[in-house]
């Protein structure tokens, strides 16, 4: 398969421009994994990988045919109340192994060496995990009566948000046998769909000036104050991408129809039941969201590209313009210090302890933010396992956006960090709420470097900025959404060519971006470098459902404000969500704020306030 023009074998950067970027950017951090193992030859990795497979199969021993014996009678809630924490102390072993071997590879997937150890490991774990399939199979075929008589009482009730959890999904559990060839197949199924993808992504060469550039640093260019350097990013993306539409095309037919066989078999009826079911949110609650945001599409993205190409003195801008910096503004390197002040100083503004936490990221070597050949594009926050800690990436380039992705990744940190004490079977958060932090602290950190800027042209500048990762986060996602669907239910019909694939997408960004956005020819394959697509089907909504939310619960902050105790009370309740993990259903927790995600008006606060930064941006302009 295509994967480069001319690619080096080794740096996609020369040592003289990896000088100049140190010099610009400062130190950066790379992450110390030693608190998980030590490297990937550590006996201690070695040990605990036989000891999980052990307990997997002591647990299965103890336990097999017997959950509905530990439910029946007196002592109930003790018999099982201990099975699940025995089950919970070795999901957190199982995490911490994985944790590792996914970050290890992360941090260069073209390695052969890491590739083979995180493959390895993946499948000796679903391996054991698989001895471990029948617990919640079990407890879903028990009635509901008995479960819950036992669950009234400690120790099984502190695992009751769980217990709750796992019978949404009974409606949908297969046999024992039909499971367990689920689990075991896909390593060689998804799974190895992904690491194909993620090696592919990671293998691409970008020809750029004479350079030979990895994707991240050629998507960075589409931000260049020069027009041309922009022109020739976009033109070496749409190529390389071109080249390799063929595996691109076959990774995402095989994906699709994967994804119907689980469904037929499971019982979903639409595409995306299955990530409402994962996420905990109703169907017509992502509906409401997604016709709130199409609706709004003229007075958003439409409008706010419109006045974009007027300061450009155009009618409409080419779609490699779409996030360029404004004409006429001044950009600078933001150095590494710097944004981690601004973050810092943004967080410590709200609460001291969300400052606290966020620097134990810095101090404790949990982020990695250089730019390497291989290392995984974006950026995310993992949460390894309560017994361990979160570990942030980011692909750090001194760009203003990359200083609000550093706050959006150490928002997902902090809340990751504080769900921690629920413990391996609750810490985890459905995405209906797993945005909300991120967003938060980016919004935070927005507001903070927006009032200390007192020049027009930056505040301007700022603004613009702001309402563009906005229409990314919404209106971008809420399209990509829609993309997905359009995808997976014409795969139904048989495969898809890469032409088809192509129009699918052209027709979802025409209609979000609008006809100040000219789609020249070129941006075809652009969906094919798109992670989520690939790793979490119709996982993008959850970044708009998150975005919407947080412009209403910053409204109740701002309200707050100014009033000490308000304020305070604000934090607690704040703290108090994001503490609950996944113990709590989310209708429950932005209840004390009053908000309801089920209301449709809801999302129209969030709407408005995108709506509101537009319109003032106009009054600059006037």
């Amino acid at each position: 398969m295509p994967l480069s023009v001319a690619a080096p074998s080794d740096s996609a950067l020369s040592t003289a421009q990896a000088t100049a970027r140190a010099v610009d950017l400062g130190p950066l951090p790379e992450w110390d994994l030693s608190d998980l193992y030590a490297g990937l030859d550590d006996p201690a990795f070695a040990g605990d990988l036989g000891h999980a497979e052990a307990e997997c199969r002591g647990f299965a021993e103890s336990y097999r045919g017997r959950v509905r014996e530990l439910v029946s009678g007196e002592g109930a809630s003790d018999r099982l109340g201990t099975a699940v924490a025995a089950y919970e102390a070795i999901e957190d072993r199982l995490g911490r192994l994985m944790s590792y071997a996914g970050l290890v590879y992360s941090g260069d997937t073209t390695d052969p060496a890491r590739a083979k150890f995180y493959g390895d490991t993946q499948e000796r774990l679903t391996n054991a995990a698989s001895d471990l399939l029948f617990f919640t199979l079990e407890l879903n075929r028990v009635e509901d009566g008995l479960i819950d008589a036992a669950a009234a009482h400690p120790p099984l009730a502190r695992y009751r948000p769980w217990l709750e959890d796992i019978r949404r999904e009974k409606p949908h559990q297969l046999s024992d046998e039909a499971e367990k060839l689920f689990l075991e197949k896909s390593v060689t199924g998804r799974a190895a769909w992904n690491r194909l993808f993620d090696e592919t992504i990671a293998s691409l060469r970008f020809p750029l000036r004479g350079e030979e550039l990895t994707l991240e640093p050629t998507l960075n260019k589409l931000q260049d104050p020069d027009e041309t350097v922009r022109r020739d990013a976009a033109g070496a993306l749409s190529t390389v991408f071109r080249a390799n539409l063929r595996v691109f095309t076959l990774i995402t037919n095989t994906l699709a129809k994967d994804k119907e066989i689980s469904d037929r078999w499971r019982g979903f009826t639409d595409v995306s039941d299955a990530r409402h079911l994962a996420n905990r949110v109703e169907r017509d609650t992502v509906e409401a969201l997604v016709a709130a945001v199409q609706a709004a599409y003229p007075r958003l993205s439409h409008r706010y590209y419109k006045l974009k190409a007027r300061w450009f003195g155009r009618d409409d801008l080419a779609y490699w313009d779409r996030n360029a910096p404004l004409p006429k503004v001044e950009q600078r390197t933001i150095p590494w210090a710097e944004a981690r002040e601004t973050v810092l100083t943004a967080y410590g503004a709200f609460s001291p302890k969300m400052a606290e936490i966020a620097r134990r990221f810095f101090d404790g070597g949990w982020i990695d933010a250089p730019v390497r050949p291989g290392k995984a594009p974006g950026a995310f926050a993992h949460p390894t396992v309560p017994s361990a800690h979160p570990f942030v990436l980011v692909n750090y380039q001194g760009k203003p956006r990359d200083v609000m992705t550093l706050a959006h990744e150490l928002g997902h940190g902090v809340h990751q960090v504080l769900a921690g004490p629920n413990g391996a079977l609750m810490a985890p958060t459905p995405l209906t709420l797993a945005e909300t932090a991120s967003v938060f602290g980016e919004m935070l950190t927005f507001r903070r470097v927006l009032e200390a800027t007192t020049d027009p042209v930056q505040r301007r500048a700022m603004l613009a900025a702001k309402v563009e990762d906005m229409i990314n986060t919404v209106v971008r996602q809420i399209a990509f959404y829609a993309f997905e669907r359009k995808v997976h239910l014409a795969r139904r019909e048989g495969e898809l060519t890469a032409d088809k694939i192509n129009a699918l997408w052209m027709s979802v960004q025409a209609e979000s971006l609008g006809p100040a956005i000219r789609l020249d020819e070129g941006y075809e394959p652009y969906w094919a470098y798109i992670p989520h697509f690939i790793h979490s089907p119709f996982y993008v909504y959850a970044y708009a459902f998150g975005d919407c939310l947080v412009n209403s619960l910053y409204g109740v902050y701002q309200r707050a404000s100014g009033d000490p105790a308000e304020e305070a009370a604000f934090v607690e309740r704040y703290f108090a969500l994001l503490s609950a993990g996944g113990s709590k259903p989310y209708g429950e927790l932005l209840a004390p704020f009053g908000l309801d995600a089920r209301d449709p008006a809801f999302w129209q606060i969030g709407l408005s306030m995108i709506e509101g930064m537009i319109a003032e941006l106009e009054a600059m302009e006037a």
